[in-house]
């Protein structure tokens, strides 16, 4: 009986891992962004999925010996195509925000995935995701008030909420065809078409964009590589082995190590309006995934 009952309890593991690849993210975020100063958020994140790419792919292809089905294809190529813009935009919009508030902008994401699944997977959206999406939109309002109230808002610092805004659209994205395409690959082969395919989608700028970084920003930029790719790993580990419901919460630790990174290696401060605005789409998003007692019972 206690075996049993020990069977039928959810496992620790996947939220584990899913708060050790949000802080491996976050980490990877503090690194590229000093890369993307030094050498243009395009050719740090070109080279970043080139050098994840050489280091996850032959792991893969010994250990899977076979290339993919064309419909989990289909999943590999649409979801690099978004993390493409997505990543590009993320790590642009660094160069002009501090780490903390760019993070805090972004956890509007799974309020925004919420419509998408309504679009796209034709889902009615409830009474408590528009609560949700509110209290989220406030929380955006929060943060961009308090950095009007106490700084002139530079042409760079617009552009970079512009740019932050269009990731977390993206993002959202990225968050309805994560579960999707970690239920038929493994999180190896997830990791190697996410690297490749996102330096396939980039490398058609390389001609015009592409900059050869400095020695000592290749440290930064393989820093970030690793990171990224122990964090993929990490997260689709979790999401094949828990809802996406219960794991998107977890997103929102990235807040904490974003405000720690900011702070140690760029001498950032957390503003209280960050904090009030982060705390309201938190709370928000906590309402859209909460699930109703029918729901539960299914």
């Amino acid at each position: 009986m206690a075996a049993r009952m020990r069977q039928s309890e959810p496992s620790l593991r996947p939220y584990i891992a899913t708060i050790a690849g949000i802080a491996l993210f976050s980490a990877m975020d503090a690194a590229m962004k000093g890369a993307s100063i030094a050498t243009g958020a395009y050719s740090a994140y070109l080279l970043r999925c080139l050098i994840g790419l050489a280091m996850i792919a032959p792991f893969w292809w010994f250990s899977a010996r076979k290339w993919p089905s064309r419909a989990t294809m289909k999943i590999h190529l649409l979801r690099g195509t978004v993390v493409a813009f997505m990543g590009w935009t993320f790590f642009f919009s660094l160069v002009r925000l501090p780490l903390a508030e760019a993070i805090a902008l972004s956890f509007i994401s799974p309020l925004i995935a919420l419509y998408l699944a309504a679009i796209l997977l034709k889902e009615q959206v409830e009474r408590q995701a528009i609560i949700a999406a509110l209290l989220g939109l406030a929380g955006v309002v929060v943060i961009i008030g308090g950095k009007i109230g106490r700084e002139r808002m530079t042409d760079d610092a617009v552009i970079g909420l512009a740019a932050m805004m269009l990731s977390a659209l993206l993002y959202a994205w990225n968050l309805v065809l994560q579960r999707q395409q970690a239920l038929v690959a493994r999180p190896s082969e997830v990791s190697t078409f996410q690297n490749g395919v996102v330096a396939l989608v980039l490398l058609a700028g390389a001609p015009f964009l592409l900059k050869l970084p400095e020695p000592e920003v290749w440290l930064h930029i393989t820093a970030g590589a690793v990171l990224a790719v122990g964090a993929a790993l990490c997260l689709a580990w979790a999401y094949a082995r828990a809802e996406a419901q219960a794991l998107v919460p977890i997103e929102y630790t990235g807040f904490v190590w974003a405000a720690l990174f900011g702070w140690i290696i760029f001498d950032e401060d957390v503003t209280s309006t960050t904090v009030m605005g982060a705390m309201l789409i938190v709370i928000g998003c906590w309402i859209a995934t909460r699930r109703r007692p029918e729901q539960s019972a299914l």
